[in-house]
């Protein structure tokens, strides 16, 4: 009996280990799909809010495969005057200087429960719970000098009879790029600082959480050892958590073979927002990630999966905003089919932005349309296919009208363009300070520009007193309107300071809750808290925003073809493919005497049989999906 009893529980444990490493495995076999906070809430969010939507989503889109909702960052800061993204000492943490939510917005995490309640509501809607996390730990919980939890015995943690703190394992001069108020790296050839990260885990494990978004560790950021080890770490836990890396800035296929193989998903292009100049941005870096074998490779229990950013489509807010949603999204229809062509066939994680709760039918059928679904997951051999060719034609649509919400382009006068440069450039000390009246003064690059003179921007008075939150220290000035502008320079919430030039999101209306902060040095130098970087005059032309004809090719599963032709230019253009540049992606078969049945996907039209070459005009910034059946 006793022998019977032994192997029937060691039969038990291997089915359940079984069980679970085929369970991780298949959650990472899939470029993840869901809904993230930010886009349209910023960090403002409240546990109502999150539950609404994650309601709707689990009756209206689960069923197409967006299955995890994720509160993306600032969830433990408190939503009060004075709080903003690099705002220090209005975060909720524990006495161990672990982040909890705050209880305001998330009432059911009071009493230490955390993300508890919510994880089981979320689960109970057959839906998997995401969190955004940064980087090592908080300057409020360094400038408190919590101390370590040993999680192992649940009591503070000592070594050589010696209580670790906080202060023993922050490392001050790594503090996270764009938040330097916010957290720092620590050290994890520490024992003690290994214990606080994995006590940070190990809890999110505790609260029920499938998917951690760690953010400030990749790109410019990175801290390839704190990857090591919290991937290390949820390799043992007994929960599966997804694994997401952000941001992505400055990231190459080189960079990202060093983390691929230890995280699910990360992120290898800057902030996504709705302009085309956004999306336009992803086709090269898409393009190098797809020739280097990067899509699918292996990552944590499972596959990692490039990741071009949410998808700021529907109801939104403004980047930085510190509100909820208020707008719709600036793309027009063209765009907005372009975005979606390009992220299913780079096979990038789906990740909705917009609120659910005003999810119109057009966004809807567009983000669960069958065969951008059918890409995302199931097609093979994606890549840019660089065989077409192209002509103008005149436009006979009228393009959709723009939203004047941001201007187009972030220049200051014609041919220079401010940018955000590395402090230590010399060439960033050319601003001055004049006083034009007691209620503005104006900040001035004093380069010589040639012919059109110096380039201001101009303090607006502040909306808030001194004693409300904002503070300002000598010559500290909260936000600028560049000269003829009706818009302050506000840095998005989500730029991490990555931009050789700031994007047209970086103006936005002057507002009390505006998060950028500038500080004018004695050297000339006007240096963003925000960032860390100084801002410059550049006299250089206007960003170009690429264009040209792309497009991309994918194998089905069930033997047909994709073909996406992508029109980047600003006008109506004929694109056209040959049937025959086939065999230079798909060899095995004489293409040049191959027909194929042919469908596009976005109009609906049927070509019927098509020999030769494939051709259609394609609308400014717009995309013709093809599915081909050859013989």
């Amino acid at each position: 009996m006793k022998i019977c009893f032994f192997i029937s529980l060691f039969l038990f444990f291997l089915a359940f280990s079984l069980h679970r490493v085929s369970s991780e495995i298949e959650r990472a076999s899939f470029p993840p799909r869901g809904w993230n906070s930010y886009d349209s809430f910023c960090w403002t969010i409240s546990e109502e809010e999150f539950l609404q939507n994650a309601e709707i989503i689990s009756q209206r889109l689960k069923a197409h495969g967006y299955e995890y909702v994720v509160v993306d960052y600032l969830w433990y800061r408190r939503k009060v005057p004075g709080a903003y993204v690099d705002s220090l000492g209005f975060d909720v943490i524990d006495q161990w200087g672990r982040m909890m939510p705050d209880p305001e917005r998330w009432p059911s995490s009071r009493g230490g429960k955390g993300f508890t309640e919510v994880a089981k509501k979320v689960h109970s809607m057959g839906l998997k719970f995401g969190i955004h996390v940064m980087r090592g730990i908080s300057t409020q919980a360094y400038n408190a000098n919590t101390p370590i939890l040993n999680s192992v015995k649940g009591n503070a943690y000592e070594d050589f009879g010696r209580q670790w703190r906080a202060r023993d394992i922050g490392i001050k001069e790594r503090a996270c790029a764009w938040m330097q108020n916010g957290f720092m790296s620590v050290n994890t050839k520490l024992e003690a600082g290994r214990a606080f990260l994995r006590s940070l885990y190990e809890q999110y494990a505790e609260w029920g959480v499938d998917l951690v978004k760690h953010d400030c560790v990749f790109g410019d950021d990175m801290d390839l050892e704190e990857i090591t080890f919290v991937s290390e770490v949820l390799k043992r836990l007994d929960r599966p958590i997804l694994y997401s890396l952000s941001p992505g800035t400055s990231v190459t296929p080189a960079m990202a073979k060093d983390v691929n193989g230890l995280v699910n998903m990360y992120r290898i292009t800057g902030d996504d927002w709705d302009t085309w100049g956004d999306v336009a941005a992803h086709f090269d870096i898409s393009r190098d990630f797809s020739a280097a074998s990067m899509i699918g490779a292996k990552g944590l229990l499972g596959k990692s999966w490039p990741d071009l950013d949410m998808l700021p489509l529907g109801w939104l807010t403004d980047p930085g905003s510190n509100q909820g949603p208020h707008r719709t999204c600036n793309l027009n229809i063209d765009e907005q089919k372009t975005q979606m062509t390009l992220w299913a066939m780079a096979k990038s994680p789906l990740m909705f932005g917009g609120d659910v709760r005003r999810l119109d039918d057009t966004t809807y059928n567009l983000i669960t349309n069958p065969t951008i679904l059918e890409i995302n997951y199931f097609s093979s051999n994606n890549r840019e296919f660089p065989y077409v060719t192209r002509r103008k034609v005149s436009n006979t649509k009228t393009p959709t009208r723009r939203s004047k919400r941001f201007p187009k382009e972030v220049s200051t006068s014609s041919g220079h363009v401010l940018g955000l440069n590395s402090c230590k450039d010399p060439s960033v000390n050319g601003w001055s300070i004049e006083a034009l009246d007691q209620d503005m003064e104006q900040i001035c690059w004093m380069e010589n520009l040639g012919s059109h003179g110096p380039v201001c921007l101009y303090k607006r008075k502040p909306l808030l007193d001194l004693d409300q939150g904002i503070i300002y220290g000598q010559r500290k000035l909260h936000s600028f309107a560049s000269d003829g502008l009706e818009f302050c320079l506000d840095a998005s919430a989500r730029q991490k300071l990555t931009s050789k030039e700031l994007k047209s999101r970086s103006f936005s209306p002057c507002r009390w809750d505006a998060n950028q902060m500038w500080e004018l040095k004695y050297n000339g130098a006007l240096v963003s808290n925000y960032s860390g970087l100084c801002a410059k005059v550049n006299s250089v032309r206007a960003k170009t925003i690429p264009g040209g004809a792309r497009s991309w090719v994918a194998a089905g599963r069930k033997g047909e073809i994709y073909l996406a032709f992508f029109n980047l230019n600003p006008e109506r253009t004929v694109i056209s493919a040959k049937i025959s540049n086939m065999g230079k992606v798909f060899p095995g078969k004489n293409w040049n005497q191959t027909s194929c049945k042919c469908r596009e996907v976005w109009s609906g039209k049927d070509f019927g049989v098509v020999k030769g070459y494939i051709s259609m005009a394609v609308e400014m910034h717009g995309c013709a999906l093809f599915v081909l059946n050859c013989d």
